[in-house]
Parts: structure tokens; C-alpha cells; sequence
């Protein structure tokens, strides 16, 4: 039997009448490209907020995750947060922190992919207090495998 089909419901917002929606590439692509809803200019060590003139709110028992497009990494562009979530309850536009690695300035256009989103489903978790028996794994914490 197929997946169950979820559906995240989207609001353009008033002053971008026309911003991209969510779209997947292909078939296979595992991401929605999230796509710019204004220009936008990149300096180095300078985050900005970029918008895609979107509000959305997740299906029940999930959330939204944004993540980096690989292809502008390659060109010195990152999102900042890696991956971003954007909570169920969250009713703000969803804009991508991006940062420009190198000198000089970056330009986005309207129109261009800037992150990709995927709904995650969520798992009912509890917390409770008790004792963490050691296991014959690591404990040193960041970098404890070594290089």
C-alpha cells in the first residue's frame, strides 16, 4: 500500500502574489526546492534572511526541515543553520538564512532555488530521570574518534 499522501497547506504572501511554490525537480528528488521570492545580495560574513514570500503550516505530526542546496555550496553560498525547523505551530514566511563564503557579493534573483524543504514526521517522546548505564562505545564527545 502507498504512503499516506500529506498535505502542507501554503500561503502566498500579500505583497508576492506570485512566489514559487514548493516544487520537487523529479520525481525522485527527495527535497521541495524553495525558491527566492525577491533579489537578494550575499556578502561575505553577512547572513541575510532571504525571502520566499511563503507562510506554511506542516501536516499534523510533522514538522518542516529546510535544508542547503548542494549546488550553491559549491559556489560559496551556505545556509547558515543547517538544516532549519520550522515547527508546526510556527506561522511566520519561511526565509533561508544564506551567507557568501568568499569576497565580493553573491546575487540572488527572484526565481532562484535557495534551500529545499522535506516534512518530517515527529515522534512522541518523553524525558525521564534516571541512569545512563555505560555501553562499550565512546564518551569523549567531539572528536573522540580522532581525524
Amino acid at each position: 500500500m502507498p504512503p499516506r499522501r500529506r498535505t502542507v497547506v501554503v500561503e502566498r504572501l500579500e505583497e508576492f502574489p506570485a512566489a514559487p511554490l514548493p516544487n520537487r525537480a523529479t520525481l525522485g528528488s527527495a527535497c521541495f526546492d524553495l525558491a527566492a521570492a525577491e533579489a537578494a545580495e550575499l556578502g561575505r560574513g553577512r547572513v541575510t534572511l532571504v525571502r520566499t514570500g511563503l507562510r506554511m503550516r506542516a501536516p499534523a505530526g510533522t514538522f518542516l526541515e529546510v535544508r542547503p542546496r548542494s549546488g550553491l555550496s559549491s559556489r560559496g553560498v551556505l545556509m547558515v543553520n543547517a538544516p532549519g525547523t520550522i515547527d508546526r505551530d510556527y506561522s511566520g514566511e519561511v526565509r533561508v538564512p544564506l551567507t557568501f563564503l568568499f569576497d565580493g557579493t553573491y546575487r540572488i534573483a527572484v526565481g532562484d532555488r535557495i534551500g529545499q524543504m522535506r516534512v518530517v514526521p515527529e515522534h512522541p517522546t518523553e524525558f525521564r530521570v534516571g541512569r545512563v548505564r555505560a555501553v562499550a562505545t565512546r564518551s569523549g564527545g567531539f572528536g573522540s574518534t580522532g581525524r
